[in-house]
C-alpha cells in the first residue's frame, strides 16, 4: 500500500474541494483502490457536485439538522463545537474510490470534498492510501 498525507487549510468554508489532490495522488499508480481518510474528530469526506451551490446547500442542511445553537453536552471551543463532533457520524471520515489507469473513477459531476464545520482549527490533514489491484 502506498500512502501520503496532505495538508488542507479550509478557512471559513464548510466544504473544501480535494479532487485535484486526489487526482495528483492517483496519477501513474495504475489500477486499484484509493482510500481517503481524515484523522480528525470533527471532519469527514464526501463525494458531491460542486460549483452549483451545493456547498452552501450542504452547510445549510447541516445547520438545520445539527444547529450550532443547540445546547450540546460537549461544550469546549467555539459555539456549536459540540455539533462539530457529531458531524462525522453523518459525513464519514473515510471513503474508498476505484482507480483505473491512474485515474479515480468519479462520476462526471462527482468531486471529492472535505466537510468540516469546526472553525476552531482551519488546518486539516487528509491521508490518501492506494492499494494496487
Amino acid at each position: 500500500m502506498e500512502s501520503e498525507e496532505v495538508q488542507v487549510v479550509n478557512g471559513s468554508e464548510v466544504v473544501t474541494e480535494l479532487t485535484d489532490q486526489l487526482e495528483r495522488f492517483c496519477r501513474g499508480r495504475g489500477d486499484g483502490l484509493v482510500n481517503v481518510f481524515v484523522p480528525h474528530a470533527t471532519a469527514g469526506v464526501a463525494l458531491m457536485e460542486t460549483g452549483s451551490g451545493s456547498e452552501a446547500d450542504l452547510a445549510q442542511a447541516i445547520e438545520g439538522l445539527l444547529p450550532t445553537t443547540r445546547p450540546y453536552r460537549h461544550r469546549h471551543g467555539s459555539e456549536g463545537h459540540g455539533r462539530d463532533h457529531v458531524v462525522p457520524c453523518f459525513v464519514s471520515p473515510s471513503l474508498t474510490i476505484p482507480v483505473a489507469d491512474g485515474r479515480p473513477l468519479l462520476g462526471i459531476w462527482q468531486r471529492l470534498v472535505l466537510v468540516d464545520t469546526n472553525r476552531d482549527n482551519p488546518r486539516r490533514k487528509v491521508r490518501f492510501s492506494f492499494l494496487a489491484g
